[in-house]
């Protein structure tokens, strides 16, 4: 963006270019004996304008749409104005000072990572937690100059607000926050509640010293080398546990199966048991009603049964001996002589 009071600045140094080489001019012609025509009146009247342009650019500033400018004066018995310079082009009485600022959102990172940071080394939070756990924690602050307390800054803190202001009562409210919770809790079930508390009470202590908190961002957490120790060989505890259940749960699930298995093949041998006995019942009443029909038949005709004994008689059989009481004599064959 073109900045008139750097313009203007131009403009005016070159005029006190002009005048000098109108001088330099003059007095080499006045040598030579062939003065310059009114050099004098034309001089007089360079340095004027260059004055004038000096003076004017002198007191030119430009401020930008993302700043504000607080003015330094001498002719003020406070010392400074009490309304601030906003975007755009001013003019202040020479001597007056303007102290610029930018309102724009601003960030300031504390990391572990050599770098990563503001600060180039490890700037990260150490933290004690309720359990007295020793935590490192990465932390963005996200934040910019209240536009309507910009005086009030410069009064108080001048140019050293993230310094003495935003990274301090950063760290001090993050410690505040961990030593509320126990490390598990932080690294589980609390760490978004621990970043509502900290968002809280940061931007109500910034709102104290003219700053707007944008945003709090909790990068991440790191642990002591003990902890972080600790935390891998219950992990792998846990796991062996988890395993060990496993192995448990199959066991009880084949021996589950075993058991139906058994069962089943019990039950088959029970199902196959009932059938057969229940066939032998049906079969016995079967031979019951059998012997029934018969005896009654038998009981009808009398005759049958000898007449069924002899029908059985072997067919070898010569010689047969007949109740005395028979009313009858069959011959049998074979038995008279030739």
């Amino acid at each position: 963006m073109l900045n008139f009071a750097d313009v203007f600045k131009g403009i005016a140094t070159f005029v006190w270019l002009i005048a000098v080489g109108l001088v330099v001019l003059a007095v080499v012609r006045a040598s030579r004996g062939r003065p310059l025509k009114g050099a004098v009146s034309l001089i007089i009247g360079v340095v004027i304008a260059a004055v004038l342009l000096t003076l004017i650019s002198a007191g030119l500033v430009f401020i930008q749409p993302d700043e504000r400018g607080v003015v330094v004066s001498p002719y003020d018995s406070q010392g400074y104005r009490t309304s601030t310079l906003g975007p755009g082009l001013h003019w202040v009485i020479p001597g007056e000072q303007v102290v610029v600022y930018s309102i724009s959102r601003q960030t300031y990172t504390m990391s572990v990572i050599t770098g990563s940071g503001d600060l180039y080394d490890d700037d990260s939070i150490r933290a004690r937690t309720r359990d007295g756990q020793e935590i490192f924690v990465d932390a963005s602050v996200i934040y910019q100059i209240d536009p309507d307390q910009v005086i009030s800054l410069h009064i108080d803190w001048q140019r050293r607000y993230q310094d003495e202001v935003v990274r301090p009562l950063t760290r001090g409210i993050i410690r505040d926050a961990a030593s509320q919770y126990g490390v598990e809790e932080i690294v589980s079930t609390q760490r978004a509640t621990m970043e509502i508390f900290i968002t809280d009470a940061l931007a109500l202590k910034l709102a104290e010293n003219d700053l707007i908190l944008i945003d709090f961002v909790l990068r991440d957490i790191h642990f002591s080398e003990e902890y972080a120790a600790a935390v891998e060989q219950k992990q792998i505890a846990e796991q062996q546990a988890l395993q060990a259940q496993l192995v448990v749960e199959q066991r009880r699930q084949e021996a589950e199966q075993a058991r139906q298995v058994a069962q089943g093949q019990a039950d088959a041998a029970v199902i196959a048991a009932e059938g057969a006995a229940e066939a032998r019942l049906i079969e016995a009443e079967a031979e019951a009603e059998a012997l029934r029909m018969i005896a009654a038949a038998l009981a009808d005709n009398p005759d049958m049964l000898t007449y069924l004994y002899i029908d059985k008689l072997s067919p070898n059989v010569e010689v047969m001996f007949l109740p005395s009481d028979a009313p009858f004599i069959f011959p049998l064959p074979g038995t008279t002589a030739p």
